[in-house]
């Protein structure tokens, strides 16, 4: 027997906890860290060392916002993130998962909301929905040949839909009667029981449904009233799980409900995680208010409350008019409803229809997350090369047109071959950085498995780690390196309730090692790649592996010098389904290195 399977040697260790760093050897064996040492380890008969001279050996990060409930079940191994260090993902966001309803309800409720290719994520559901409740999900789920490891959440609209109907469940005359709630309530239960992180909720009514039976209406989730919320609030409150949930994006006055929700006077605190602290171009004071909130809130309140923030620009990326900011006023929803190109093209033209999108467009005070800013809008691709590259709103000004008008034209001209970008929130740096130092703060809100054309943000902790790493190397530091990596890692880890996010003698070895002299400004950059298994969509990704010298889950080397091993994601299984309350260190037997593939 060889001393170990894996010997990590020499690099800069990071434990996860925000202890200060230092130059170790990590001997693994059978999953987990079965040595940490000053000096090198013996590695006679040890099949892989990595030598990490030179490099950060870290947890690998947890990415507890992600979309890839239908991804999983086709492309287990979830390439995107794993080669940016993600070890573990969390699934169920947003009051969306797949564990209760139909394939066809769950396609109407995803697509629309996520970006998603709606024919190929119900062919995904239908061809891999076997399971009858969450036990038989997450048994099936680990027959896969998962990649990373996968936390789930369980979706309020998922059960709601299931249990009225998708129809009942979306009719604002519609509440729930006290045999479904009962039931919706046991359903919780199970989730729990079975191991899931805690419930996810929507109550933004930008996110609408998808096909052709309710289309357009919002996601169930959104139609509860706060006495049906708060009734799944005492269950997470009693059985110490998280909700998560976005407020209102139009009004924000609900985040009230959510902060006062998860306080802990005279009961215990409700695990709350709530979307999202940024900074919006459309109201660039509000970064302000979200640490003071949350100070309250976890003081004198005693509750335990967290701001999801994506720490990068929100930059957004937009195939003609198909962007989820166009739900956030009546006439962007209008033309986001129409499926057919003609019919939306005849509404597009309609002259009383753009008077009403210059309406929209030009209200100064009306609550919003767009800034509604056309000359802060560059145009990438089009056919007419002669706009590529300019706003479109300098567009606008040589064709002596109004705006709208313009933006409207090239959109029934180009379709969705007019291809533009714009930042939403986070353009500040110093207000980035002013954010991550705020109390409450958890590092989120990737999106990664949506918004495939636009905005998901795949590589966030290593953006996250380079902008500390030069802002530390020019003497101008804002936060540690070892905190950068705690907020990524152990603190999610910690408050969901996870096995993931440490890498300490007896832990699971589930790491990444980082070389600092890749993260430049090659992280920033974006690509496309093919999605074999939805049809051959190009997606939006990041490409920067010289930042990711490797990544290892359950202590097997899956991605390496820019290269994934062979079998991985399809032959054999990494990553196990981790259950909120498990014990440190917990391995899956099956996937010892002498045990047979599992697959």
């Amino acid at each position: 027997m060889t001393s170990f399977d894996l010997v990590i040697a020499n690099g800069r260790w990071f434990d996860g906890t925000g202890a200060p760093s230092s130059i170790k050897y990590l001997g693994i064996r059978d999953q987990r860290v079965v040595a940490v040492s000053d000096k090198p380890l013996d590695v006679t008969g040890c099949p892989e060392v990595i030598d990490a001279t030179g490099k950060w050996v870290t947890p690998g990060f947890v990415d507890i916002h992600t979309h890839y409930d239908a991804e999983v079940l086709v492309a287990p191994g979830l390439t995107e993130s794993v080669r940016h260090g993600v070890t573990t993902v969390l699934i169920g966001n947003c009051s969306l998962s797949t564990v209760y309803s139909t394939p066809l309800d769950a396609a109407d409720l995803f697509s629309r909301v996520e970006a998603l290719p709606r024919p190929q994520v119900l062919a995904a559901l239908d061809e891999a929905k076997t399971w009858s409740g969450p036990a038989t999900y997450l048994q099936e789920l680990e027959k896969l040949p998962l990649g990373p490891n996968i936390a789930p959440m369980l979706g309020h609209s998922d059960v709601r839909a299931h249990v009225m109907g998708l129809g009942r469940s979306t009719d604002a005359e519609v509440t729930p009667t006290r045999g479904e709630l009962r039931q919706m309530h046991d359903m919780l239960s199970d989730a729990l029981d079975a191991g899931f992180l805690g419930m996810s909720t929507m109550t933004n009514p930008w996110d609408k449904l998808d096909g052709d039976r309710f289309r357009s209406r919002q996601l169930p989730s959104s139609y509860a009233r706060w006495r049906e919320n708060w009734s799944f609030n005492r269950i997470l409150r009693e059985r110490g799980r998280v909700l998560q949930s976005i407020p209102n994006l139009n009004t924000k006055v609900n985040v009230g409900l959510f902060l006062s929700g998860s306080t802990g006077i005279g009961r215990k605190p409700l695990k709350t995680s709530l979307l999202s602290a940024a900074d919006p171009k459309s109201d660039p004071w509000l970064y302000r208010i979200f640490g003071p909130l949350s100070r309250a809130v976890n003081g004198p309140g005693r509750g335990n409350f967290r701001w999801q923030h994506l720490p990068v620009a929100f930059e957004v990326y937009s195939d003609g008019i198909d962007l989820v900011i166009f739900e956030e006023f009546g006439a962007g929803r209008a033309a986001l409803h129409l499926q057919d190109e003609l019919a939306r093209n005849e509404l597009l033209g309609d002259p009383e229809y753009r008077r009403a999108f210059r309406v929209d467009y030009e209200k100064k005070f009306a609550p919003r997350v767009w800034h509604r800013d056309f000359y802060d809008a560059r145009i990438v691709e089009c056919p007419d090369a002669s706009v590529v590259g300019k706003t479109i709103g300098a567009v606008a000004d040589e064709r002596g047109l109004h705006v709208v008008d313009t933006f409207l034209d090239l959109v029934v001209e180009h379709g969705k071959a007019l291809r533009w970008c714009t930042t939403i929130t986070n353009a500040r740096p110093e207000i980035l950085e002013k954010l991550a130092q705020q109390p409450g703060i958890q590092l989120g809100f990737s999106d990664a498995g949506a918004h495939l054309r636009n905005m998901a943000f795949y590589n966030f902790g290593i953006r996250f780690l380079r902008r500390v790493h030069e802002r530390s190397q020019a003497g101008k530091p804002f936060l540690t390196a070892e905190r950068a990596v705690h907020m990524l890692t152990g603190d999610l880890g910690e408050f969901f309730g996870i096995d993931a996010g440490r890498l300490r003698l007896g832990d699971r070895a589930d790491l990444v090692v980082i070389d600092p002299a890749g993260l430049d400004a090659s992280t920033d950059e974006y690509h496309e790649a093919p999605m074999v298994e939805f049809g051959g969509l190009r997606r939006m990704v990041n490409r920067n592996d010289a930042a990711v010298s490797a990544t290892v889950i359950a202590g097997r080397t899956v991605f390496r010098a820019g290269e994934f091993v062979p079998g991985y994601g399809t032959e054999w299984r990494t990553g196990r389904v981790l259950r909120a309350g498990e014990v440190v260190g917990t391995v899956d037997a099956r996937l010892s290195r002498s045990a047979a593939p599992v697959a």
